[in-house]
């Protein structure tokens, strides 16, 4: 590996300024203003892929946004590795709220990144970590060291759900065959404390709208005789919820598997402190199911959240109205077993049953999946393990991130492999959130580890 390690040294600031020029472009998939956007974001890509050394380099069409595809085959008997990313990130509303331009990036330091960390939309989220593996495999391929073959495939779609990316699996089931998949999309629970992600939750993400008269009244003139759709609305949501938080919805812990104390044992070795979370999100205190603790409410337990509620007037001074309609969106995590289609229509019968019959209700389903779990005992976890215990010269534990991908679960179904979610970004990182940035040293550190986890994987394949 030195040779390797030589050549990433002497192209550091080459690195971070490519990716510089990947955060510049708005890629946002959830507005179709920018589509011009995801488009140049998709041909940048696959001139980088080029540069890097891929063969065989396409802009994929689909239905929405493009695919990025890229491949090195050193040979038919040595394992393959297919890597996977995204290009399109978040919306940076609220802007007012961002100390910087979501789209200009810069350096700053911070008292967790001292050596500075990356501020743009899509550094930790994901352009900053699968461009990683783009340069980690420029690194292998310029010193002749790669040690088996890599695919990689960057999509323009995971923040609206991947709507089109089983289409093109399906599509490509032979282009895309490996022996396993490598995503950095996740985080590690410290610096210090380096992890590999080994489950994920799932997800039922729905719109719900509460109908009641048929056009905005005088709350004067027919306030306290008619259905209030906002103040129905908000009875309904609050009821979803019991006072041990417990979510209420029949059937919905059906599947639920309860870990063994064993198994919760293991997860809480982790230095998880709770006043450090507190702090770290301005809280004076947290709340949730009874009976766990917020490191295990945030990875084994499932949730319902509501992330979005208006209705009415919303505007500067005041209008008495009584509106029309109300609306909410709601998030489910899931958690293995669950099933993100069976939970959603729980959850829609459940809704409509405790609405009053003075309103119609309407249930929206959008994009969901199912959750995830790679076994310890896997040839990859095994050598993820071993390649962030060789960098970060210290121990690593497994490790439940409370996150979904949805895409996980469809690879394995389509494809027959299981996900490695090697992620190296921090749950500080303020991904989805104004002033996202990504650390130089977990930039740096990816770069690293990759070429050994590709090392280590193929010496499991031989023995």
């Amino acid at each position: 590996m030195d040779k390797v390690l030589k050549f990433q040294k002497e192209n550091k600031q080459r690195f971070l300024d490519e990716l510089f020029e990947l955060l510049k472009i708005p890629s946002i998939s959830a507005d179709s203003a920018y589509f011009k956007d995801l488009l140049h974001c998709a041909d940048t890509i696959a001139e980088n892929f080029k540069q890097s050394g891929l063969d065989k380099v396409q802009v994929c069409k689909t239905n929405g946004n493009p695919v990025v595809y890229g491949e090195k085959i050193v040979s038919s008997s040595l394992p393959t590795v297919l890597i996977y990313g995204h290009y399109d990130v978040q919306p940076a509303d609220p802007l007012d709220l961002w100390d910087s331009d979501p789209f200009k990036p810069v350096i700053k330091k911070t008292s967790i990144h001292p050596e500075g960390a990356i501020f743009a939309r899509g550094s930790a989220d994901d352009k900053g970590q699968w461009f990683m593996h783009v340069k980690a495999l420029e690194s292998l391929i310029k010193t002749d060291s790669l040690p088996c073959n890599v695919k990689v495939i960057i999509e323009g779609e995971e923040e609206v759900g991947s709507v089109n990316l089983e289409e093109f699996l399906k599509a490509n089931i032979k282009k895309l065959s490996c022996d396993i998949i490598l995503i950095s999309d996740t985080h590690i629970f410290s610096n210090k404390v380096p992890t590999v992600t080994t489950g994920l939750r799932g997800l039922s993400y729905v719109e719900v709208m509460v109908e009641g008269p048929n056009r905005d009244l005088h709350s004067g003139l027919y306030g306290g005789a008619v259905p209030n759709p906002i103040n129905i609305l908000s009875k309904m949501i609050a009821s979803l919820i019991d006072e041990n938080g417990k979510i209420t919805i029949k059937g919905f812990y059906d599947n639920v598997v309860e870990l063994s104390k064993k198994d919760r044992e293991e997860i809480n070795k982790l230095p998880f402190d709770e006043e450090s979370f507190k702090k770290s999100i301005g809280l004076r205190g947290t709340e949730g199911e009874a009976g766990y603790n917020s490191l295990e409410r945030t990875s084994i337990r499932p949730t319902l959240d509501v992330n979005g509620i208006w209705g009415g007037y919303i505007g500067e001074g005041s209008k008495t109205v009584i509106p029309s309609k109300a609306y909410a969106k709601i998030s489910m995590r899931l958690v293995p077993n669950q099933n993100s289609n069976e939970i959603t229509r729980l959850f829609t019968e459940y809704f409509i049953s405790i609405a009053p019959e003075s309103v119609k209700v309407t249930v929206t389903p959008h994009h969901g999946g199912n959750g995830y779990v790679l076994p310890t005992s896997d040839p990859g976890y095994i050598a993820a393990k071993k390649a962030m215990q060789k960098t970060f010269e210290t121990e690593t534990l497994p490790y439940r991130t409370g996150g979904s991908i949805p895409i996980v679960t469809l690879f394995e179904e389509i494809l027959g492999a299981k996900s490695v979610l090697m992620g190296f970004g921090l749950d500080t990182d303020a991904i989805h959130s104004p002033n996202e940035h990504y650390g130089l040293f977990n930039f740096y550190k990816g770069i690293e580890t990759i070429p050994y986890f590709l090392q280590y994987y193929v010496e499991s394949k031989k023995s």
